[in-house]
């Protein structure tokens, strides 16, 4: 359980990475925006600026005020890309750290420019209003208290300024002209609704901080549900029912079926005792499993000493039948390898194959399903696989596969007698792997 919360910490420490990062970049996009229509807007109302500010200095201090706070912006985005590791270690302190300096310089930005045009009426323009957009992107910090106190600190600072400059320094440093014949308890009142969106800003961030841990926590037990299904049947069928759920239905496909057996394991089983039997089929089917899953195959079910694989669904490849033919010989050779390095008991395996129309999707009660391959192409590779003890054979396809075969793979098959399958009244021709016939059957 303390693993799992360990996890979910770390996912959610890297999403608010992500998220400051992302926060940084569009505070550079809304300030350079507010740049460009501050200057657009300077220059319809060049003349009412000049009757209010009587100078220049208040447009250039705001310009400048932008470009230093995308500039730090930007240093942060930065910062964070190259420093993450120290991000993670205190994310705490640089968020209020950011948050302070966002808002101070801001304040600072008013003070200058009050103390150099001598006029309060910066105190009541849009450029006031730049508080509201560090309170509402604090939620993306996903913390109420990080978005209280960014509130709280733009409502006191930007009190703090008006009622100082508007009620103790006019009269005296100030001329009366400056002031706006505003109170302190107007400035008090938007210092208030700073302070309540600073707080309404916690309450978001609180609710997608919940609701962001919630779908971490989902998509984990998710991903160990997929990891479970997966160990029991097949990685691609798990995706293919979560992906393709318009599939579970039922659809026609055509597919390459394999079905392979261990030779002789009832014996195996009768003079070994069960933690060996395991153990042997273990590594049996791990080289087995990881061939099939190389070429483009899913093992469907496990029948106690062997198993059936399928080519071609859920998930589709060019050549099916090229696909389970080289998976198959890759198998065999694999086998011959392991044994000839004694890591495992003597083992024949019997493998049959065949290329045919399925139908794939999921099968059973609406209290258990399973994704199953059903049709005649499963049954006959099944028969096809029961021939190799006539033949003394490891591996046999029908002429379905064969057909399928580039000039190179046909090669290593030799045809064997029409033979009629158990349970079917027709002929079928079959074709056996060369390589895999004991030497006295290959001289015949």
């Amino acid at each position: 359980m303390q693993k799992e919360e360990n996890i979910l910490e770390e996912q959610f420490q890297a999403e608010m990475f992500k998220s400051e990062r992302l926060r940084a970049l569009i505070l550079v996009g809304l300030l350079s925006f507010e740049a460009v229509v501050l200057i657009i807007n300077y220059s319809i109302y060049q003349a009412a600026y000049l009757q209010i500010f009587e100078s220049y200095i208040a447009i250039y201090a705001m310009l400048i005020f932008t470009v230093l706070l995308i500039g730090y912006e930007v240093l942060i985005h930065n910062v964070l890309l190259k420093r993450r590791r120290q991000f993670f270690s205190n994310p705490r302190f640089f968020g209020y750290f950011n948050a302070f300096s966002e808002v101070t310089l801001l304040s600072l930005l008013l003070i200058f420019v009050v103390e150099y045009t001598g006029q309060t009426t910066i105190l009541q323009t849009p450029a006031t209003l730049t508080y509201f957009i560090f309170i509402v992107l604090s939620t993306l910090r996903l913390s109420f208290k990080l978005s209280v106190f960014t509130g709280m600190l733009a409502a006191f600072e930007f009190v703090a300024i008006s009622i100082y400059y508007s009620t103790y320094r006019i009269g005296g440093s100030m001329p009366k002209e400056a002031a706006l014949g505003l109170t302190g308890m107007q400035y008090v009142g938007q210092g208030v609704i700073m302070l309540i969106s600073g707080i309404a800003a916690g309450f978001v961030a609180d609710l997608i901080k919940i609701k962001l841990r919630s779908s971490l926590k989902v998509a984990n037990e998710k991903n160990e549900v997929i990891d479970l299904f997966g160990q029991q049947i097949s990685q691609q069928i798990a995706n293919s029912i979560l992906e393709k759920r318009d599939e579970l239905t039922g659809i026609k496909k055509d597919v390459s079926v394999m079905f392979l057996d261990i030779r002789n394991f009832s014996p195996f089983v009768e003079n070994h005792p069960p933690e060996e039997v395991v153990s042997y089929l273990n590594a049996l089917f791990k080289f087995m499993i990881r061939i099939v899953e190389q070429h483009h195959g899913v093992i469907n079910q496990f029948v106690g000493d062997g198993f059936m694989a399928t080519f071609g669904a859920p998930v589709s490849s060019e050549n099916t039948a090229s696909d389970a033919v080289l998976a198959a010989e890759k198998i065999i050779a694999e086998l011959k390898s392991e044994l000839a390095a004694g890591n495992l008991p003597d083992t024949r395996v019997g493998i049959g194959i065949h290329y045919g129309e399925a139908i794939t999707g999921n099968i059973g009660s609406s209290q258990r399903k399973q994704y199953s391959i059903t049709g005649n192409v499963v049954i006959i590779a099944s028969r096809i696989e029961q021939l190799n003890k006539k033949h003394l054979s490891q591996l046999l396809i029908s002429k379905q596969v064969f057909e399928k075969l580039n000039e190179a793979e046909k090669k290593n098959f030799i045809s064997a007698e029409q033979t009629m399958l158990k349970g079917s009244s027709k002929l079928f021709s079959i074709y056996r792997y060369i390589e895999n016939i004991d030497e006295e059957h290959k001289s015949k």
